[in-house]
């Protein structure tokens, strides 16, 4: 049993994680930023302020044997921050590093990032990303997780290789699962609604990964020899297209898709037009990974189904937000 300190506890990934850490008989410490806010029965609630201010956790971190660091500014569509680039760096590369490097000085053996495909670019045409391809990022979340990723490389190889602490880098595409946010909540909203969705012309292929699989990787990543020091692309391994994920999602609703045929071009362009590109890029492009290292050295494999993890997703919308529902 190793104590585990996981960042970002009370988020949508580090709630899932949390549990999944605490099923397996793991000492799990909430980093929170507020007493009262611990997540899950059973883990202990550490508060530790505003990671941003980049204070001494020395204390919080001197029993703790591997950090799962989730915190970070997620990609917003919408930003009214002056300069983005700045925020988006401040929060996932400075945090980041500052937290690594005094991780590193008191000796925790393990540091388990989550980063973002992003940092491989926006699409894939005629293959799958891989955890060898050059970094691509073309925004400034993608920079900012880069730029975490190699200072994280950095203070491990700074260090007597005797003394190293060990990094594990994991890049997961869009996580779906009970208490998702984004384009996976707005789908399921516009299909309970009955809105018309102009995605019917979409051909592409996107990866996913759910909560459940998310989580249940990293947990093999905390003890598994086999992860130190090593990048991993991640993902449910079963590539599915909007056009068919919105079905997925009617018949888990028992409605029926009001998908409307659009060339993606044109959408794209409209998109264009309106702000939204990168957005309607989102939903229309292409993005598959790779995932087949995670299970070569770690020998993982997805826990559930992509349809087990999407049933549970939309049931969880459909008892938490029905009041949303058309009459």
């Amino acid at each position: 049993m190793a104590k585990i300190l996981v960042t970002g506890a009370t988020g949508f990934v580090g709630r899932h994680l949390c549990t999944t850490l605490v099923r397996r008989g793991e000492s799990v410490l909430a980093a929170v930023r507020l007493p009262g806010l611990a997540p899950v029965h059973g883990s202990t609630e550490v508060v530790v302020g505003d990671l941003t201010e980049l204070a001494d956790f020395q204390d919080v971190l001197k029993e703790v044997d591997c950090i799962v660091h989730l915190v970070g500014r997620a990609h917003i569509m919408h930003d009214h921050e002056r300069d983005p680039e700045q925020a988006y760096f401040k929060v996932n590369a400075c945090v980041t590093n500052h937290l690594a490097n005094q991780a590193a000085a008191i000796g925790v053996k393990r540091f388990i990032y989550l980063s973002s495909i992003k940092v491989n670019g926006e699409e894939t045409k005629g293959g799958s990303f891989r955890e060898t391809d050059p970094p691509a990022p073309v925004d400034a979340y993608g920079r900012s997780k880069l730029a975490a990723e190699q200072a994280l490389w950095k203070v491990a190889s700074a260090r007597a290789l005797s003394q190293a602490m060990e990094v594990v880098v994991i890049r997961s595409p869009l996580v779906y699962g009970p208490g998702v946010k984004g384009n996976i909540l707005r789908l399921i909203d516009w299909v309970a609604r009955g809105v018309p969705i102009p995605l019917g012309g979409a051909e592409n292929l996107r990866s996913l990964v759910g909560a459940n699989n998310l989580c249940d990787f990293v947990a093999s990543c905390v003890h598994h020899p086999g992860a130190a020091n090593e990048t991993f692309l991640i993902s449910d391994q079963e590539d599915i297209s909007v056009v068919n994920l919105v079905r997925s999602i009617a018949e888990a609703l028992n409605r029926k898709p009001r998908l409307i045929n659009i060339p993606p071009n044109i959408l794209r362009l409209a998109g264009g037009l309106i702000g939204r590109e990168a957005e309607i890029g989102r939903l229309v492009g292409t993005l598959q990974v790779d995932s087949t290292k995670a299970t070569r050295l770690l020998d993982w494999r997805p826990v559930d189904p992509a349809s087990v993890e999407l049933e549970r997703t939309v049931r969880w919308y459909y008892d938490n937000l029905r009041n949303r529902l058309p009459l």
